[in-house]
């Protein structure tokens, strides 16, 4: 153990919080697999949490591997790895598969692996490292509106558009996260305001494009629009399984019936993913629900913990950029789950299945670990960094 210890870096708490929240899902994980097993006729319930398990040790690898990099790297890295985001978001809406009967292009398969991978995460921690390196460099001089756009708004809104038409809610999200980063650091309020004005435009001009021609995105924007009806409604396919996570919720009781002795976790189609949190609270009650939710909040004050000790802006903005939206994420994915909110989608991170999560989520947070190791860098040797410079060291 000693020996382990001595070559993980960075924050220890939050390496025990990522080491408990993968343990406490495969309980979960593995329970709520059936539904694909018996329901729709594929795998079985072991192979479900082999692969699960497999899925989470490449992501401790990841993690590892990742804080083992110098923060300093990830700035003039977002900057290399923006057009290739780009390109492969292109890619993923031309050719994009549908994964589990989702409703929507969002994945490309990974070759000789089979795995699929959705570019919309990546593309989201990309642009809030990129967005982190922009205020981090501009925090010293008044920032000029103009130049922002072309510099700042115009990679934003071009990954953006390039998510939005498969998936409304990671938009959404991505959008939100970046408008808080950027008043986090210290981009003009009026500057904000203007942009979200441009937004709820843009949207607004997508969707009524999309009504003219629906040919064009089948099926988008009345997904969209049957997941805000249904929220107050009792019909549609959103509402059964809302109405199935309600009973999971409302019949596991303060200690709930026990590890895998849910009942709706055979009638909800994403029992393992999306819902995987009303199944969590119909097996373990609201004890089991509180620890998951009280996981995650020390996991948040973890990460403002890590803030305070950071001495560059670009640390602190990027700690901030992705680590939040990972609490955000887990908040909509229990807010879904007990009907507070519309379903969207989103995962519960590290302990849904699904790769792409896992390994994003896993990403973020050596990004997080390698910050908090860090104890010499400067605010000038990060921001002067060539990416050019960075992508040849990396080739060596």
């Amino acid at each position: 153990m000693k020996t382990i210890l001595q070559h993980i870096k960075g924050d220890k708490t939050i390496w025990a919080i990522v080491a408990v929240l993968a343990i406490l899902s495969f309980m979960p994980v593995y329970s709520a697999s059936t539904n694909l097993v018996y329901g729709v006729g594929s795998g079985s319930t072991l192979g479900y949490l082999i692969k699960h398990m497999v899925l989470l040790i490449m992501g401790f690898a990841i993690i590892y591997g990742v804080h083992k990099i110098p923060y300093r790297y990830f700035s003039g890295g977002s900057v290399i790895m923006l057009p290739v985001v780009v390109i492969l978001l292109i890619f993923t809406l031309a050719q994009g598969t549908t994964i589990g009967g989702a409703n929507a292009s969002r994945w490309i398969r990974i070759p000789f692996v089979g795995i699929g991978f959705q570019t919309s995460t990546l593309a989201g921690l990309v642009l809030m490292v990129y967005v982190s390196r922009y205020l981090a460099k501009n925090k010293e001089r008044e920032i000029q509106f103009k130049e922002s756009l072309l510099q700042l708004w115009l990679p934003v809104a071009a990954v953006l558009i390039l998510i939005l038409p498969a998936n409304f809610s990671t938009t959404a999200i991505i959008f939100s996260m970046i408008l808080l980063i950027t008043f986090i650091g210290g981009y003009p309020l009026k500057y904000i305001a203007f942009i979200l004005g441009i937004g709820i435009v843009a949207l607004t001009f997508f969707i009524l494009i999309a009504k003219v021609f629906p040919d064009a995105m089948p099926n988008r924007v009345n997904t969209w629009q049957s997941r805000i009806e249904n929220f107050s409604k009792a019909d549609g396919s959103e509402s059964y399984q809302v109405e199935k996570a309600k009973i999971a919720v409302a019949t596991g009781g303060i200690v709930g019936k026990g590890p895998g002795k849910s009942v709706q976790k055979n009638f909800l189609p994403q029992s393992s993913s999306d819902f995987i949190y009303a199944i969590i609270v119909e097996e373990y009650g609201l004890i089991g629900g509180f620890v998951i939710v009280f996981i995650y909040f020390l996991l948040l004050f973890r990460i403002f913990i890590v803030v305070r000790k950071t001495t560059t802006i670009f640390g602190t903005l990027l700690v901030l950029g992705v680590g939040i939206p990972i609490i955000f994420q887990a908040t909509i994915n229990m807010a879904v789950a007990t009907n507070i909110f519309p379903v969207t989608g989103q995962t519960l991170p590290l302990i849904s299945s699904g790769g792409t999560s896992i390994w994003m989520t896993c990403f973020a947070l050596g990004m997080i670990l390698s910050v908090s190791a860090s104890k010499d860098e400067t605010e000038e040797d990060i921001l002067d960094d060539n990416p050019l410079d960075i992508l040849h060291e990396t080739i060596d």
